[in-house]
């Protein structure tokens, strides 16, 4: 793999505070990252906000204005993983699809190109800078924009079920699925939109838990035990 887009899950950076931040499960994903980069790896990565919001479970905010808190989540999140991703010794980037002042600056795939060039991870933030649109689809949107090589899609779960685990001790785990089953068994892997762009722009997805020792890492190397998500 040359490139890759790194989806990581608010709350699997939470621990298990399940909210904020846990420096220490912050830190291991940085050594980790920082290990793809030392072999000329370029890596991008979108991170969610549901360890600050979930925009979705309010009954009482307007949908425009709950999803706009969410993507002002996903900013801050980005912000914090940057700064101990530099803390690590990496350089890193942070892009938005709108302005933030001094805290951001606006996504261009000329710039990215140009980060990755510099050997910098480069983090997109605010999710498509829309409503009504998750960070599933920014995750699937930015990984085709870039030309990633696949999207590694780091979950508080081992893989893909065929029914949630948590709920369904008997749920079976698939090593391999094509995106098709996904969407026609409704698995939920990602939602829908970022499934269907998937399938239409034959991006595949690796599947795994983060919380395994050296996930991310065993991941690119081939030795993984998630699920791979054919196109």
């Amino acid at each position: 793999m040359k490139r890759v887009l790194l989806k990581l899950s608010g709350e699997a950076l939470a621990g298990e505070k399940k909210t904020g931040f846990d420096e220490p499960t912050v830190m291991k994903v940085a050594e980790q990252v920082k290990t793809l980069v030392d072999q000329g790896i370029e890596v991008g990565i979108v991170i969610g906000g549901g360890n600050f919001w979930r925009g979705r479970s309010s009954e009482n905010i307007d949908r425009t204005k709950a999803d706009q808190i969410g993507m002002l989540a996903t900013v801050m999140n980005c912000i914090y993983v940057s700064e101990i991703f530099r803390a690590a010794g990496m350089n890193t980037a942070v892009m938005t699809p709108f302005a933030c002042g001094a805290f951001t600056e606006l996504f261009s795939k000329d710039r990215v190109k140009q980060c990755f060039a510099e050997h910098t991870v480069t983090f997109f933030a605010g999710g498509t800078g829309h409503p009504y649109f998750s960070t599933d689809t920014a995750t699937v949107l930015r990984a085709i924009e870039i030309e990633a090589d696949v999207i590694l899609l780091a979950k508080s779960i081992d893989g893909v079920y065929d029914s949630d685990p948590k709920d369904n001790p008997a749920a079976k785990k698939y090593d391999e699925i094509s995106i098709q089953e996904v969407i026609d068994k409704k698995l939920g892997v990602v939602d829908m939109t970022a499934s269907i762009l998937c399938m239409e722009q034959k991006m595949p997805m690796l599947v795994f838990g983060l919380n395994g020792e050296n996930s991310i890492v065993n991941t690119v190397s081939g030795t993984f035990n998630g699920t791979r998500v054919n196109v």
